[in-house]
């Protein structure tokens, strides 16, 4: 009876201590029991439309640009446009004081008048043999004197006006009227901003792909998402020693006047379009130098290093490691290990069909 006393308390620790040691054996097992298999979405490796693309920041530019001045020196009689104003070529802009034009106008068109007169006088006298043919070419240099006088006259008059010298968009007003104008004096600006010309800069390393009519895409912070459709017009001819890079001009239009120059665009240039092997980026895992996915093989996450290339829109391209119609584990990867038991979760959100 002693006996049996001592040897069941070493019995019962023996059995505590294994159902102890039992409670580390395997990595699916805590406290005894099986874990339950993770529960996750798969998404099929698959080929998907992609597209090659080159991103670089640009700046807008207007089609053409001009700050308007004035030809002469005088003052402002009449301002005829205010801040932001929209013009055609040949618009009057400003007046400037013209009475002493004026006046010299009106005497040359009597001079004229009175040459063009003694002329055909002279000239119907010629036909009835009355007089000699010099005074009628004496009388004929006198009128072409007098029209010449006119035209200078008419063209110092439309040196004071000032007309926009393209279609276009008006700045702000720099004048006012009794202004002294001269060569110098900025009037206001005009700007042609129905197309706008882009310029960004191409590495040379990239230089070979680009080519004159290039699809390029354009964005600007101010209107988010929305896209600019641009075409490459100019490839620069030179490329900067110190960047190493070109510069390359497209152009955008602009009809809804939405771009202004001096915008920072970013800019998309389309290098061309092709299929490639695809997996959803939340599948992705980072470890040092080396990323990973997990694949799912008869019901266990099978742990595999993938080599990726380019990333669009939540979708990386694989360059090896995995082939069509592997699933990887696109959602709950985080609670997945190695050789893991995991349940596919039903009625997972279908794919986008293009990734760019």
């Amino acid at each position: 009876m002693n006996r049996l006393r001592y040897i069941l308390p070493g019995l019962l620790v023996c059995s505590l201590i294994t159902f102890v040691a039992g409670c580390g054996e395997g990595p699916e097992r805590q406290g005894g029991f099986q874990r339950p298999p993770a529960v996750v979405k798969t998404t099929p490796v698959s080929m998907r439309p992609i597209v090659y693309e080159l991103e670089a920041i640009g700046t807008a530019l207007a089609n053409e640009s001009v700050t308007i001045t004035a030809k002469v020196t005088d003052t402002v009689s009449t301002v005829r446009f205010d801040d932001g104003d929209t013009v055609t070529a040949g618009d009057v802009l400003v007046e400037m004081t013209n009475e002493e034009e004026a006046a010299l106008l009106s005497e040359a068109e009597a001079n004229v008048s009175d040459a063009r007169t003694q002329y055909e006088r002279l000239a119907d006298l010629l036909e009835q043999q009355s007089i000699p043919v010099s005074q009628v070419d004496e009388a004929r240099a006198r009128l072409q004197a007098a029209e010449a006088r006119q035209e200078s006259v008419e063209a110092r008059l439309k040196d004071r006006l000032v007309r926009a010298p393209f279609d276009g968009l008006l700045g702000f007003r720099e004048v006012s009227e009794g202004t002294l104008l001269t060569a110098t004096t900025p009037i206001t600006t005009l700007d042609d901003i129905s197309v706008i010309k882009l310029d960004f800069s191409v590495p040379e390393v990239h230089l070979g792909k680009v080519e004159v009519g290039q699809e390029v895409l354009a964005l600007s912070s101010a209107y988010g998402d929305m896209t600019f459709p641009a075409r490459v017009q100019t490839i620069g001819s030179r490329v900067d020693p110190t960047t190493r890079a070109a510069l390359v001009r497209a152009h955008v239009a602009n009809p809804d006047r939405l771009l202004r120059p001096g915008m920072l665009l970013r800019v998309r240039l389309l290098l061309g379009r092709d299929t490639a092997l695809m997996v959803p980026e939340t599948a992705l895992q980072q470890r040092n130098d080396s990323v990973y996915v997990f694949v799912v093989e008869e019901g266990l996450a099978k742990i595999q290093e993938v080599s990726i290339g380019i990333r669009r829109d939540g979708w990386a391209q694989v360059l090896s490691g995995l082939s069509v119609g592997q699933e990887v584990i696109s959602e709950g990867v985080i609670k997945v290990r190695d050789n893991s038991p995991v349940r596919i979760l039903d009625g997972q959100p279908a794919g986008s069909d293009v990734a760019f």
